[in-house]
């Protein structure tokens, strides 16, 4: 969808020669990965935090995301690198980490949300190693789309002298919380325990 707010030109971000500045609405979801979950440590025993027992960390990195919002499902898929580390390399180990996708609306509704498991292997003597995982989402084009009154006053021209020229129409909050609820994020992060999210958190 396009959002032009005050004219209309060809590329998002122009200024168009009445002086308006052009904005592009995607329906497909941003894609990030919230804070304090991109990170996993594992200690052994659990129950000490301490730097030397720690056993395997990870962090999650290279996150990517395609969306195909030609249909009445705006389908995202998403897939990232998880970058791993153990402490003792003697034998060869399998690991395995959850994670977790969500979808977000309004930037505090999670409407959905699935876990999956990425799983790592260590060969005998290998401290590294690298895996990937994907996940998948699906919000229906009409949830992602604006009303058309909505859109009318977003995307209206208008001129110096009228009377809401200076005003931006997402300043009045019936446009502002329609623009909220349209709005989704596909979030994707490792599945934390309370501990280890605080852990994150604090360290």
């Amino acid at each position: 969808m396009l959002l032009v707010l005050g004219g209309c030109a060809n590329r998002s971000g122009e200024i168009d020669a009445t002086g308006g500045i052009t904005a592009v609405r995607s329906a497909c979801p941003a894609v990030a990965i919230p804070a304090a979950t991109g990170d996993i440590t594992l200690f052994n025993p659990v129950s000490d935090t301490s730097a030397t027992a720690m056993d395997v960390t990870a962090t999650m990195t290279n996150v990517r995301s395609t969306c195909n919002d030609a249909g009445e499902q705006v389908a995202t898929t998403v897939t990232f690198d998880v970058l791993a580390r153990r402490t003792r390399t003697d034998d060869a180990r399998d690991v395995s980490l959850p994670y977790f996708m969500a979808v977000v609306r309004g930037g505090s509704a999670v409407v959905a949300k699935r876990v999956g498991q990425v799983q790592l292997h260590f060969n005998a003597g290998q401290a590294r190693t690298q895996a990937s995982g994907q996940a998948s989402s699906q919000v229906t084009r009409a949830a992602a789309t604006l009303p058309a009154e909505v859109r009318e006053r977003l995307t209206r021209r208008r001129k110096a002298g009228d009377e809401d020229a200076a005003i931006d129409p997402l300043t009045a909050p019936e446009v502002r919380q329609a623009v909220q609820r349209a709005t989704f994020e596909a979030l994707v992060g490792f599945q934390l325990t309370d501990a280890q999210l605080r852990y994150n958190a604090t360290r």
